[in-house]
């Protein structure tokens, strides 16, 4: 886990190097003052020795400077290598999602990968900055002032490494149960979260039905989870500051009192024992600085295996050795496929898949909710991989394919239509992003989208709002047509994709498919019998199986369910999930 985290330095290891070296130096010139400061008093003071006083006072400026220098290189090369860590965090992240396959981004929710890109690389950034600065800094000023104290009296130095070992098996403790308490705070956040984007995406919904109420005790629910977590946490970290306030003021207490009694046997100087009590802060201000580090990292060790879990996701879907780079035409083959969204489910969403169509076919597909149309042409184009049984896309199987060339030519718009930020024409660029504006426009014309969008004042330079907020469901639907005519692809697959544009327009769209793409293979998903009735051929499915297979004709005079579903249409406007008999 750790391995996986700092493999992302990468080329931020001069600055992580740096801060230490600069931190103990920073340390040694600190630790040096208190003992500059006691020759001042025993050599100087009390000798009345001036020259004695300016010269060590000179050297303690110096070291005070050169102290005060390393600081500030320590804190800028620190800052410098933790973001810079947070930074290659989240590109890692960020490219190694989108070689996810479908099956892989299931495995997350997105507030979770939403989270874990934020909140838990901001954390780990906290950490490492912490743990390049003060968990050197820190060690190494207890260890010198250690040092110098024993030098001084070995004794009187005794106490502090009591001290010392005390507090250290308190802050395990301590830390054993709250880091308990942080591992279960971070899917929190992924809950909350999720409950923000929920609200902020369907805010339209929400205001429609008045639920803001339901919606803020929800979030309040959510939010005050997270808070429990961190009070718990917070009651067993809380102990450590006034636990080691108390032991060092006792240390303190205790050698001035033992020191006291030293000076007046003269086994002990002034200076000596006003340098043991400047070392006593040292140790108090380290132990501190080692507990905020502690508790750092215990936060951030949990933010580690969430990260750490997504980068060590590997895709189920890879390229081949040595991958085919052309299709050679749209022809697709199923050949006894079986699917599974989980490899240990019991029941295979597709079963027993036989299907041949030819290039240049345009096939329908119709199905109730449930019946796995979806899932049947997302193996076209190896969204996901099959469990059994082959896919052929050009007499090739599809994992013979190089992934880019074979999505280039199967060309999908989702059931879910996603417009992005940005203008109409940037949009559409999506499709092929050195289309020009006269291909932008033809593919608009084919998708009857042109109309629209020159009635906008600004046309195809008019600005889509996140996720298309501000076109209507049909406007979207045929935008997306669109961006996917621009492929160019040799296979276009429609997911309901014109739901909901009204059956003149739908009828414009398929009239332009047949006479300006005829040698494109076109999938087209739909309830509305009348949306595939005049395809070459059309797909009946039915709990995962092809239930009829033949032209519009031949499946009503032998397809029962095709039969009463498009009865059911006609006579009374019903759709694929009623049977006629229910009506």
């Amino acid at each position: 886990m750790v391995r996986t985290i700092l493999k992302e330095v990468k080329e931020y290891k001069r600055a992580s190097f740096a801060t230490p070296v600069f931190m103990i130096l920073e340390v040694l010139m600190e630790t040096l003052i208190p003992f500059l400061m006691a020759s001042i008093i025993d050599h100087g003071v009390n000798a009345g020795d001036i020259r004695h006083i300016y010269k060590t006072g000179g050297l303690m400026i110096v070291a005070a400077s050169i102290g005060l220098l390393a600081g500030m290189a320590g804190g800028r090369f620190g800052a410098k290598a933790s973001a810079g860590l947070a930074k290659n965090l989240r590109e890692s992240m960020f490219n190694h999602i989108q070689t996810f396959s479908f099956s892989n981004i299931d495995k997350f929710s997105t507030a979770g990968l939403v989270t874990r890109m934020t909140t838990d690389i901001t954390n780990i950034q906290n950490a490492y900055q912490m743990v390049l600065r003060m968990a050197m800094r820190a060690p190494s000023s207890m260890i010198c002032a250690l040092f110098m104290a024993f030098t001084i009296n070995s004794r009187l130095a005794s106490i502090y490494l009591v001290a010392v070992i005390f507090l250290a098996i308190i802050l395990f403790f301590i830390l054993r149960h709250a880091t308990r308490y942080f591992r279960m705070a971070f899917p929190k956040y992924d809950e909350m979260n999720a409950s923000i984007q929920e609200n902020v995406s369907a805010i339209r919904v929400v205001k429609a039905y008045v639920r803001e109420e339901h919606e803020t005790n929800k979030f309040r629910q959510a939010s005050e989870n997270i808070y429990r977590i961190f009070i718990k946490a917070e009651h067993n970290v809380i102990v450590n500051a006034p636990l080691m306030q108390f032991t060092v003021y006792t240390c303190i207490i205790l050698i001035s009192w033992i020191g006291a009694k030293m000076i007046v046997a003269s086994s002990l100087t002034t200076g000596e024992l006003m340098s043991l009590l400047a070392y006593c802060m040292n140790i108090l201000m380290s132990l501190m600085m080692l507990s905020m580090v502690f508790v750092m990292i215990s936060m951030s060790t949990a933010s580690m295996e969430r990260i750490s879990e997504v980068l060590g996701e590997q895709s189920d879907l890879a390229n081949p050795a040595q991958p085919v780079m052309e299709v050679a035409d749209g022809s697709i083959s199923f050949r006894h496929v079986d699917f599974s969204y989980k490899k240990d489910s019991r029941e295979p969403v597709l079963k027993d898949i036989n299907l041949e169509i030819r290039s240049g076919e345009t096939i329908g597909i119709i199905g109730g909710t449930g019946s796995a149309k979806t899932s049947l042409v997302s193996l076209i184009s190896r969204l996901y991989d099959v469990t059994d049984g082959e896919v052929l896309v050009g007499g090739k199987n599809v994992k013979d394919y190089d992934m880019e060339t074979l999505r280039n030519q199967v060309s999908v718009v989702l059931q879910s239509n996603v417009l992005f930020s940005g203008t109409i024409y940037e949009n559409l660029r999506w499709g092929n992003k050195d289309a020009t504006d006269e291909e932008c426009q033809e593919a608009c014309r084919l998708a009857c989208a042109d109309d629209f969008i020159r009635s906008f004042p600004k046309g195809y330079d008019t600005y889509i709002e996140q996720g298309g907020n501000n076109v209507s469901g049909g406007q979207k639907q045929r935008l997306c047509i669109a961006r996917a005519l621009l492929k160019k692809p040799k296979i276009l697959i429609l997911d309901d994709s014109t739901s909901a544009v009204d059956t003149a327009t739908d009828a414009r769209i398929r009239r332009a498919f047949r006479e300006d793409i005829p040698d494109t293979t076109k999938l087209i998903i739909a309830q509305r019998i009348s949306s595939v009735q005049d395809a070459d051929r059309i797909i009946v499915m039915e709990e995962g199986q092809v239930h009829g297979f033949g032209t519009h004709e031949e499946l009503l005079s032998s397809n029962e369910i095709y039969r009463e579903v498009y009865e059911s249409q006609t006579k009374g406007g019903g759709d694929f999930d009623e049977k006629a008999g229910e009506l």
